[in-house]
């Protein structure tokens, strides 16, 4: 099996460029089983400790990174060191063909579907444990029992995914919230079992009562099912959400791939004939039509036509091509009929190196650091501490074991991170679905701590801060210049002329319609012979007055359409890509929140800077980057980013996919590609700034909760946990104030209901 792309490196027998150079290889593995931060930080060392290996290890996208030397190590040794450290590797699957193209799709749902399905269980099984246990009225005889047979599968099978990873951390000598969750849980439900079979608990007419302060002896006669199973229900709702947020994480480069075309128009002997894009090669000639994407990067041979390139470029006017140009595949041809002479295929496309782009941003980004993570390396071990410590001082000093056991489970109890479960997935669950009502998709909580730290926001210019259509702003000359213009230009297809269309009122009819592609149209309207086109279309000399209005429109980076009639120019239409009425008031509303915006984009210098000034930037400040391609958009967050800076991106095209991975934090247009919306942190529903200036107030309040609900987690446990060791809460009470302490994270992240949009009521 190919370890990765061979064409981007030299194979492993090559000769090396230069002495001293290592032939290396890379592959990306695909890892399950990480449960937090920490597991990505073992597996990392574990690989880096093998001769020749430099390893990347990502939490959030569930991916390793690894470049290795493959005459020392092979794919199968990384596989095989990943599984001795507990985890499962894969390396890449095989291509996907047509027939199987939904299976990779299921595959991915797999882990989400099963915690669905484990919640969704475990939750009906606990409802009526927790009712019969926190209400003495409903307890009937024997009630115990039926407690038992319903909180057994939720105990064993619902948290078995927490037993699990215990199990797996112990065998490594480490710990983390999973463990205390998993000793927890176990506590609870054991110490119910030897209540039940052992002591009081089982007998006819047990009734739960509720004291303050723990009885000697009175442990048997208590049992604690609804705790395990409560806390079981609370951490897989929580580990669940976590899971939906993470399963698209890779899907970036499946949309950006499936921009390309499915089949090309090849020229055999004279004849089209449609072959899978697969099946082209360098040399091949295809035919592309109007409307049609091109199939793969080539040379025009014949035909002249104007192609969308915004998906790469940015650029809002079509380019007009003729033979001996050059086309990308996957733009689309908007004018007439392309012979194209393929020059890259396969993984040497520039959307396949586009492609490339996305996946090497989103795996240089750093692991999560959950801080409930970081805290358990401290919290969980002394916990453990404590509780043995419990056991073995009450043993010492009242010789009562099962005072001794009462006390170490509650410590134990109280200790369980329920809260901390929840601290998370309730404040990211309110803020999310508050945010979607204000056109904000929040993609996961790792997106929520960029957005306090950053300080600049790159903003793309077509489709983002412009409508990316093109309108008319101008007419000089003539009053009959638009209505004749219009006219003639009705005929055509290309977008300057669907502008002009657009801006005139009733047209009268054509006669003699005929189009010179990259040239300009022409017609007889009403008996006069109409000319609409560049200044070589143009019958005549322009006019001082006409050719001033031309030399303006363009320096502002706009387009000049001239018209002439009978023979001599009479006017001139002039298009633009038009700016968003909230454009400028979001910009002032960013600056506000602290954030640097500058206008990237891969249109002309000319029009960039135009429509900067248009909404309050500077292009003399540097607060303007023109003529970058993605690959330089990419170089341009890069360059920031090692001058100290966080960086935020917007954008809404294909263009701006790797920028926005590469972004500390990237925020997608929803009305723009697929492949931006998967390559960003944050989608705004709302195509205008006004969203991205809500997702950035959203999410640092967001993040604000998320800590606040953290402290107060850790604070009951500090605060109650002695308590629970000197005897003063039993476990039952123990159970309560932790479901008090869940409430209160619930309660304060619901607050997160009340937020509102700064943008101005419409």
């Amino acid at each position: 099996m190919s370890a990765g792309p061979q064409a981007e490196r030299p194979a492993a027998g090559a000769p090396a460029a230069g002495e001293g150079l290592v032939a290396e290889d890379e592959v990306r593995l695909e890892i399950t089983g990480m449960t937090c931060a920490s597991c990505a930080n073992r597996i990392e060392r574990k690989l880096n400790k093998l001769d020749g290996v430099q390893a990347s290890v990502n939490y959030a996208t569930e991916a390793a990174t690894v470049r290795f030397d493959p005459a020392r190590v092979d794919p199968d040794q990384l596989v095989a060191t990943v599984a001795a450290a507990g985890y499962s590797a894969a390396l890449p699957a095989p291509p996907v063909t047509e027939d199987d193209a939904g299976a990779p799709d299921e595959a991915a749902r797999t882990p989400e579907a099963a915690l669905r399905q484990r919640l969704l269980v475990s939750a009906a099984l606990t409802l009526p444990v927790l009712v019969l246990s926190m209400v003495p009225a409903l307890q009937f005889d024997n009630w115990q029992w039926l407690a038992l047979t319903l909180a057994s599968p939720v105990a064993v099978w619902g948290a078995w995914p927490f037993h699990r990873a215990a199990v797996v951390n112990a065998r490594h000598g480490a710990s983390t919230m999973d463990t205390l969750v998993s000793i927890g849980i176990s506590a609870a439900y054991l110490w119910s079992l030897w209540a039940l079979f052992f002591g009081d608990a089982g007998m006819p007419g047990m009734r739960m009562e509720f004291t303050l302060l723990p009885e000697r002896g009175a442990g048997t006669h208590e049992i604690y099912l609804e705790v395990a199973a409560a806390v079981t229900v609370f951490l897989l709702a929580g580990r669940w959400a976590e899971a939906r947020a993470k399963r698209r994480s890779g899907a970036a480069l499946t949309a950006l791939l499936e921009l390309g075309a499915k089949d090309a128009a090849v020229l055999q002997d004279g004849r089209e004939v449609r072959v899978p894009i697969a099946q082209l090669a360098v040399g091949m000639r295809f035919v592309v039509r109007p409307g049609e994407k091109v199939a793969t990067d080539g040379v025009v041979v014949s035909g002249s036509s104007a192609v969308d390139l915004s998906m790469l470029t940015g650029e809002s006017v079509p380019v007009e091509v003729s033979a001996g140009d050059r086309v990308t595949g996957a733009t689309v041809n908007v004018g007439g009929r392309l012979v194209v002479e393929a020059t890259r295929v396969g993984t040497d496309t520039t959307l396949a190196q586009l492609g490339r782009l996305v996946t090497q941003a989103q795996s240089g980004k750093a692991p999560v650091q959950r801080l409930a993570d970081r805290v358990s390396a401290v919290f969980v071990p002394v916990v453990l501490l404590i509780a043995v410590a419990t056991l073995v001082t009450w043993l010492v000093v009242t010789g009562d074991v099962t005072a001794a056991f009462t006390a170490a489970v509650a410590v134990l109890v109280i200790a369980c991170p329920c809260a901390l479960g929840l601290a998370t997935p309730t404040a990211l669950l309110v803020g999310t679905g508050r945010g979607a009502q204000l056109g904000v998709l929040i993609k996961g909580p790792e997106v929520l701590e960029s957005t306090r730290r950053v300080d600049t926001v790159l903003l793309d210019k077509t489709g983002t801060v412009t409508t990316g259509q093109m309108s008319l702003v101008e007419v000089a000359g003539h009053p009959e210049t638009l209505r004749l213009a219009a006219a003639v230009e009705a005929g055509s297809e290309h977008p300057i002329a669907r502008a002009i269309v657009a801006g005139a009122g009733e047209l009268p009819e054509v006669e003699g319609f005929a189009s010179e592609q990259g040239i300009g149209v022409q017609g007889r309207v009403e008996g006069r012979d109409v000319v609409v086109g560049r200044t070589s279309a143009m019958p005549g000399p322009v006019p001082a007055d006409l050719a001033a209005v031309v030399e303006r429109a363009e320096q502002a980076g706009q387009t000049a359409v001239l018209v002439a009639v009978d023979g001599a120019v009479a006017g001139v239409c002039v298009v633009a890509d038009t700016v968003k009425p909230t454009s400028a008031a979001a910009i002032v509303r960013l600056r506000e929140l602290g954030l640097a915006p500058v206008l990237l984009t891969g249109d002309n210098a000319g029009a960039a800077a135009a429509v900067a000034r248009s909404v309050g930037l500077d292009p003399d400040r540097g607060e303007v980057v023109a003529g970058v391609l993605p690959a330089g958009k990419v170089d341009v967050v890069r360059e920031l980013q090692a001058q100290g800076r966080v960086v935020a991106m917007v954008g809404d095209g294909v263009n701006d996919a790797p920028a926005l991975a590469q972004a500390d934090l990237g925020l997608a247009m929803g009305s723009g590609t697929d492949v931006a919306i998967e390559a960003s942190d944050l989608t705004l529903v709302r195509a205008d700034l006004d969203a991205a200036v809500d997702a950035v107030r959203l999410s640092r309040r967001t993040l604000a909760v998320i800590k606040g609900n953290l402290f107060w987690a850790f604070a009951y446990n500090v605060a109650l946990v002695p308590l629970a060791a000197l005897g003063f809460l039993n476990p039952l009470l123990a159970g309560l104030a932790m479901a008090a302490s869940s409430v209160l994270v619930v309660t304060n992240s619901l607050r997160l209901r009340a937020f509102r949009s700064s943008a101005p009521a419409a």
